[in-house]
């Protein structure tokens, strides 16, 4: 019991400490990819910056807006952290290597990560700014038509694997991964797990130019640290989920297979970090008609090819 206490908060603790690595990790390379400089004033080659915006995070004034509802404005920021922290924890590193093994796992996942939902509606409504409402409705109205197909798309790997278990999928993986028979459906679920994170090219909602930082524009202190590490722990369980479900999850030889699992997961954390630097933010409305034109059909057909080639 005392170890699997023990577990739990090392869990906790290394996902917001690794959340706010990979920050600067993105700053990095964004400046790297960018041909600039990124953080390299506070430490050896800027390696301390992180503990320098943790400090003036937590110096900050904690300023709650007199013309907001002064209760939801607090609790959202907690809602959305919580809820990616819930989704992280039902991920499994490796066989042995996991807070809880379910057999609803990836319902789990969609049930949990939904829940983000609501921090954000409740961040925009509650603080009781034009910019701010926009933003939120924005976000929601992104995050629902994306997880729609981003469930749509996952369903391939059930119905060849037969369960929601993600250590099952894993190991249903050990002939062939599930990119080869289902590459049609990961890209659908790797677009999606793009939108839902609010990642560029799909961040809108957060579009300084229109919207002056979009819902959380009256955040300061460790509120807005919450939305912003909740943010990265998002890309951080979207890389692990996409590990899972389509490249065999801590499956490989030779090496151990928590570093099968790393390298995988820093494999797409790396993806997510290039698409910020290379693609230009389209219009919002292209967005929609992307989710629903294109993106909705295809993970449809993708879903009935897969159901013929079982039945078949």
């Amino acid at each position: 019991m005392k170890n699997k206490i023990f577990f739990v908060i090392s869990f906790l603790l290394f996902s917001v400490f690794g959340a706010s690595f990979l920050s600067l990790i993105e700053r990095k390379v964004l400046g790297l990819l960018q041909n600039r400089y990124g953080p390299n004033r506070v430490g050896w080659g800027g390696c301390m910056q992180i503990c320098a915006d943790g400090i003036k995070l937590l110096f900050k004034e904690d300023w709650v807006p007199p013309f907001s509802d002064k209760i939801l404005f607090v609790v959202a920021p907690v809602i959305s952290f919580m809820s990616f922290l819930c989704v992280l924890s039902s991920i499994p590193i490796t066989s042995e290597c996991m807070i809880i093994n379910l057999d609803i796992g990836l319902l789990f996942f969609f049930m949990m990560s939904s829940l983000s939902v609501y921090g954000v509606l409740l961040a925009g409504w509650s603080s009781n700014n034009k910019y701010a409402l926009l933003g939120a409705i924005r976000s929601v109205a992104q995050m629902l038509s994306y997880e729609i197909f981003l469930g749509i798309s996952s369903l391939g790997t059930v119905m060849q694997c037969g369960s929601f278990n993600l250590v099952d999928i894993v190991y249903s993986q050990k002939r062939i991964w599930n990119i080869i028979p289902q590459f049609f459906g990961f890209i659908m679920f790797f677009i999606a797990c793009v939108a839902v994170c609010h990642r560029h090219p799909f961040d809108q909602p957060e579009s300084e130019q229109e919207l002056a930082d979009g819902y959380h524009i009256e955040y300061s202190g460790m509120k807005f640290g919450m939305f912003f590490i909740g943010e990265y722990i998002s890309i951080m369980t979207a890389s692990a989920l996409l590990v899972c479900l389509f490249f065999g999850g801590w499956l490989g030889p030779f090496f151990s297979p928590i570093i099968w699992f790393l390298l995988k997961f820093l494999f797409f954390i790396f993806l997510f970090i290039l698409l910020r630097a290379s693609l230009p933010r389209p219009r919002y409305d292209r967005v929609m008609i992307f989710a629903w034109k294109i993106c909705f059909p295809l993970s449809l057909l993708n879903l009935i090819y897969t159901s013929f080639k079982i039945l078949l």
